[in-house]
């Protein structure tokens, strides 16, 4: 059986790792500029889920010795008002780096307010600049989860050059960035999504398959490529018969385990590995300011 830690790629233990080293350069840099980095997350309303994930990414902050400028906004808010709270950011420069806290309520425009962000700020690396970077292979700032999918590759030693990648799920956050990193690294890549034909065929050809879609235990044993790579990006709520409710991925952990060389797991995967890479974001705006 596979459950073995040598086959699991652990986000949690990575994610540690990238925070210690970004506590350690911090410690050096702040009595330099006078300022450690800051990192400003706005949230709109009472999403639970968004809450949690706002008060993990402030400990973490406080945990690097980061500077975190949380703002808990009322649900009502208009897009005017919300527009004005990231402009003042923007102009604030104790701040370094933006993040609006998804998804937002039905009456705001999000990728308007996310247009709004200075490119130079922009902590999840979603602004249009930013992708666009991205797809010209230029140094910027990167989206975070898929950013930390290619970290948590490299960190293993997994080659990606001349593999054949399939990447399911074709969303600005994850997988449309994701192929494009993977292509940079000289992978050959194929995108699934929920119109692709004979999807299983397709998955059993990838030496690295990336589930990003948000269906619960999608891909099964079956669909996988002995030895391959699995990385579930997903994540979701189920309830079982008793109405319990646990989280899983878009993997089924259980088959696909028997059969891959390596997987992640959910929850400790890929989630980690997003703030981390957040945090890293932030630090990199820090330092395009810095003149040393």
């Amino acid at each position: 059986m596979n459950q073995n830690q040598h086959f699991i790629l652990d986000g949690k233990a990575l994610s540690r790792k990238i925070q210690n080293h970004l506590k350690e350069k911090i410690a050096e840099f702040d009595p330099k500029i006078g300022r450690p980095p800051g990192l400003a997350v706005l949230m709109v309303g009472d999403n639970p889920a968004s809450a949690v994930y706002v008060r993990n990414k402030e400990k973490a902050c406080q945990r690097i010795g980061m500077a975190s400028f949380g703002k808990h906004l009322p649900a009502n808010i208009t897009q005017a008002a919300l527009a004005a709270e990231i402009s003042a950011l923007n102009q604030d420069s104790n701040v370094d780096g933006i993040l609006i806290q998804l998804p937002l309520p039905n009456h705001l425009d999000a990728v308007t307010l996310l247009h709004q962000i200075d490119p130079d700020k922009d902590a999840d690396g979603l602004h249009p600049l930013n992708l666009g970077k991205l797809v010209r292979s230029e140094p910027g700032l990167r989206s975070c989860t898929p950013a930390g999918v290619i970290k948590l590759l490299e960190e293993y030693d997994i080659p990606l050059e001349g593999k054949k990648a399939v990447v399911i799920g074709r969303s600005i956050l994850v997988g449309k960035p994701l192929a494009l990193m993977l292509l940079e690294k000289n992978a050959t890549v194929t995108m699934a999504h929920s119109r692709t034909h004979n999807l299983a065929e397709v998955c059993q050809e990838a030496d690295i398959l990336v589930a990003a879609v948000g269906k619960p235990e999608l891909v099964t044993g079956s669909m996988v490529k002995p030895g391959a790579v699995v990385i579930d990006v997903g994540i979701n709520r189920i309830k079982d018969q008793e109405g319990n409710s646990r989280l899983v991925g878009d993997v089924e952990f259980d088959s696909v385990s028997q059969i891959a060389s390596y997987i992640t797991t959910v929850p400790g995967g890929v989630g980690p590995m997003t703030v981390a890479m957040l945090l890293s974001n932030t630090y990199w705006s820090y330092c395009q300011k810095l003149t040393l």
